[in-house]
Order: structure tokens, then C-alpha cells, then sequence
């Protein structure tokens, strides 16, 4: 029984998926302390069955190539906001997500990262298209 829970532990901490690493960002006044989805498994897992965020947390996605990328909330029980953001760190657009939906939120132009944070963070922080996240140049590269 001993060497089968150790097993079952050796599995968890190898077959670990890759969105354990994190990253600071910065938004104009605001630091944002968010979670790198940056492998195709990381980043259709998501935040997906997560029942909560603190304040000033999210979870960065980045690709591999800029391009025009759709996100949903399938299995997202909490309503989140997303952005939308360029190569050189311009937000291209910020989206309204309502949990556990199937409705697509398009980046509206080539887009190399998204960050999703609690639903109307970008609002109550005078957080708008145009605006530069800094930071990501620390962001390691989708694969």
C-alpha cells in the first residue's frame, strides 16, 4: 500500500502540468501576480473549475505567434475579464466573460498574450485598449 501511494505522489509531481510558473505584471499603478499558461495543455485548462482569484491575481496566456485567438468559458464557474494583447504589450481589446458559457471573446488583431483577470477588474482600474502591460518580455515563450 506504501509503494502504491508513493507512485500515485511521483505521478502527480511528473505528470505536473507546465502552468505552475508564474509572473509580475504591471499595468499602469497596478502589479498583477499571474499564473503562465504557456502549453497547449496549460492553456486549455485555463482557469477552468477554479472557484476564485484574489484581487490582483490572473493567469497569463501566451502563444507561440501572434494571430487572432477566441476564448470561452466552458467548465469557468467565475465570471472573469480578459485582454487581448499585441507582441509589443498593447491591449487590443478587453472582453466581459460570463461563467460556464460557450459564447467565443475574440481578440480584435493579432494577439501574443491574454490575460484574464476577476470580471471588471480592467474597468474599476481605469484599464483600457491602448495601454501597455509591462513585464512581458520576462514571460518564457508559448510552445
Amino acid at each position: 500500500m506504501r509503494f502504491f501511494s508513493a507512485l500515485s505522489l511521483l505521478c502527480l509531481f511528473v505528470l505536473q502540468p507546465a502552468w505552475g510558473e508564474n509572473i509580475s505584471l504591471k499595468i499602469g499603478k497596478h502589479n498583477i501576480h499571474a499564473e503562465i499558461a504557456n502549453t497547449p495543455q496549460s492553456r486549455e485548462q485555463g482557469l477552468m473549475q477554479r472557484g476564485r482569484l484574489c484581487a490582483n491575481c490572473g493567469m497569463l496566456f501566451i502563444f507561440e505567434r501572434a494571430d487572432r485567438y477566441s476564448f470561452w468559458m466552458k467548465n469557468t464557474p467565475l465570471p472573469l475579464s480578459i485582454a487581448f494583447i499585441a507582441i509589443d504589450g498593447t491591449i487590443l481589446n478587453i472582453e466581459e466573460m460570463q461563467p460556464n458559457t460557450l459564447v467565443t471573446h475574440d481578440a480584435q488583431g493579432d494577439a501574443l498574450y491574454a490575460l484574464e483577470m476577476n470580471s471588471g477588474w480592467f474597468t474599476r482600474n481605469g484599464i483600457k485598449r491602448g495601454i501597455t502591460v509591462q513585464g512581458l518580455r520576462q514571460a518564457p515563450i508559448g510552445h
